[in-house]
């Protein structure tokens, strides 16, 4: 598959105004021992946004262990000019650290420049770490140009079958949110000699079909007509036909 790689002007960030004491106090906060001082002191740096702040914010997603401090260091990220923070963040996609990588490619997906696809596809699509991928196949979703969309469902649907069940959850989600785009990769899928990408197309599909469907029977109804073979499964769901009328005060003996 050929990826359209789109050329993202980068300008050089502007020389960064100094930090005031009370934000010298926030950026402190930001490594505090207790998780509720992180998190009032990221809602407080994305109140007050400084560039200053950008550092401490990058640094802290790729070392931050509260989910939800997290999220507040994303946010408090977008609060800061895009021309400053998007090639911070985008030298992060390429750090050793997976959560580095990670909370960089959940950032670009909260900023929502589209511009930034490329940098996303098709290597952190890839990523050997599961936690990685995932992040990724939901920002990409986020993120892809309509024309691109068709070529995105042919990538992820590579990802069929890897990993445990939340690693599943994320790729089926991700490929049922791209609607119509993901169908023809999934019917193809489906068709595949290894059962396990064939349930988790099926069960994807399913699920892309009707999105309120739990995925536990989404994957237990893909397993069955899989075993069984579309054409047996088909007829095994159909009720069984009717016995012939029986005449009124017909007997029932044999």
């Amino acid at each position: 598959m050929r990826w359209v790689q789109e050329v993202v002007p980068i300008s050089t960030p502007p020389s960064t105004p100094p930090i005031a004491p009370h934000h010298t106090r926030v950026a402190e906060a930001l490594g505090a021992e207790d998780p509720s001082v992180r998190l009032q002191a990221a809602l407080a740096a994305g109140s007050d946004p400084h560039p200053g702040f950008l550092p401490t914010l990058v640094e802290r997603c790729a070392a931050e262990p509260d989910f939800y401090v997290r999220d507040m260091l994303s946010w408090a990220l977008t609060r800061l000019p895009q021309e400053t923070v998007l090639p911070r963040l985008r030298r992060e996609l390429g750090s050793e650290r997976p959560q580095a990588r990670s909370q960089a490619v959940h950032t670009l997906s909260k900023i929502g420049d589209s511009g930034t696809w490329s940098w996303i596809a098709p290597d952190m699509l890839r990523d050997t770490d599961d936690e990685v991928a995932r992040t990724a196949w939901r920002a990409a979703v986020a993120l892809v140009p309509e024309p691109e969309q068709r070529g995105l469902a042919d990538e992820l649907v590579t990802h069929l079958g890897r990993g445990d069940r939340e690693v599943r959850l994320s790729l089926s989600r991700a490929l049922a949110d791209l609607g119509d785009a993901s169908e023809p990769a999934l019917r193809e899928a489906a068709a595949h000699p290894d059962p396990a990408v064939a349930e988790h197309a099926r069960a994807t599909e399913l699920l892309r079909q009707n999105p309120e469907a739990s995925f536990e029977a989404a994957l237990d109804e893909a397993r069955r007509v899989v075993a069984l073979g579309p054409g047996r499964a088909a007829a095994s769901a159909r009720p069984a036909p009717a016995g012939p009328a029986r005449h009124a005060g017909e007997s029932t003996a044999c």
